[in-house]
């Protein structure tokens, strides 16, 4: 009787203990095109089953700027690791999450410090911002 009662607690424990993994931003993916670019501009950012992305933009199908994205996961926190940009990959820390949204951080980054992005009205938008500055993006789902 002793051994069911020793069993049954230790399975209760491990049972009750809660595993709080950060879901992937689902709504990241597929391939977008910026609604809200200069005129001579065109933005793609294209985000993989694997979270894997890329962020494009052409100035008369010459490649202006190019970013290698993605989603990491580092000590159970989920973290936008962005490449191409700086000599070395920028990490930005999620901060907050929802279904339809997430805020990346990096405090010590001079710009930019935060990275959000949401979903509204079938549009990706997004937004790089440190305390003085902040540029909008705003995509349309490319098929």
């Amino acid at each position: 009787m002793k051994k069911i009662i020793l069993l049954l607690s230790v399975a209760f424990l491990f049972g009750c203990t809660t595993e709080t993994k950060s879901k992937q931003p689902d709504f990241l993916l597929g391939k977008w095109i910026r609604v809200n670019d200069k005129p001579d501009k065109v933005t793609y950012e294209i985000w993989n089953s694997d979270f894997t992305g890329l962020g494009i933009t052409l100035k008369n199908k010459d490649t202006i700027f190019k970013e290698v994205l993605s989603i990491v996961s580092i000590n159970d926190t989920l973290t936008l690791k962005v490449e191409g940009v700086n000599a070395v990959a920028t990490l930005f820390k999620f901060t907050s999450q929802t279904d339809t949204s997430f805020v990346a951080e990096n405090p010590g980054h001079d710009f930019p410090t935060k990275i959000e992005y949401w979903l509204e009205n079938q549009q990706l938008k997004a937004k790089v911002s440190n305390k003085e500055f902040g540029i909008d993006f705003v995509f349309k789902k490319k098929n």
